[in-house]
C-alpha cells in the first residue's frame, strides 16, 4: 500500500472513531437527561407550586393569616384534583385495555412479547407518573 494509501485510510478510520464516539455520547447524554428530567419531574411541579404562591403572596400582599388560608385551600384544592383523577382512572384504563387486546390480536407470538414488555414499561412509567404528590 503507498503513502497516500495509508494516510486516506488512517483518516477515514479516525472519522469513524470520531462517529461512533459522538454516538455513544450522544446516547449516553440523552439517557441522562432523561433520567435526570424523569427524577425531578415531582421536585419542579413542587418547586412550581411554591413559586407560582410567592408570587401571588407578594403581588396580592397578603398577610401572614391570608397566606395561609389561601396555602390551605390550594391544599384542599390539589387534594380533590388527586381524588378526581383516582376516581376517573379507571374510565380511562378500560379503554386503553381495549385497545391493547385488539392490538394484540393482529400481532405474531414474538410481536405479542415485544408489545407486552412495552405495554409494562409504558405502565410503569405511567404509574411512576400518578404517584401522590405532597
Amino acid at each position: 500500500m503507498t503513502i497516500t494509501g495509508h494516510t486516506t485510510l488512517k483518516i477515514w478510520m479516525v472519522l469513524v472513531v470520531v462517529f461512533v464516539l459522538g454516538c455513544v455520547t450522544g446516547v449516553a447524554l440523552t439517557g441522562l437527561y432523561r433520567s435526570r428530567a424523569n427524577g425531578d419531574r415531582s421536585e419542579s411541579r413542587e418547586r412550581a407550586m411554591s413559586e407560582r404562591f410567592e408570587k401571588m403572596r407578594r403581588e396580592l400582599s397578603l398577610t401572614d393569616q391570608q397566606a395561609a388560608s389561601v396555602r390551605a385551600i390550594l391544599d384542599e384544592t390539589r387534594n380533590e384534583y388527586r381524588t378526581l383523577r383516582t376516581e376517573l382512572r379507571p374510565r380511562f384504563d378500560e379503554p386503553r385495555q381495549k385497545a391493547r387486546v385488539k392490538i394484540r390480536a393482529l400481532l405474531t407470538a414474538e410481536q405479542q412479547q415485544k408489545f407486552d414488555a412495552m405495554v409494562t414499561q409504558q405502565d410503569a412509567r405511567h404509574d411512576e407518573e400518578q404517584k401522590p404528590r405532597r
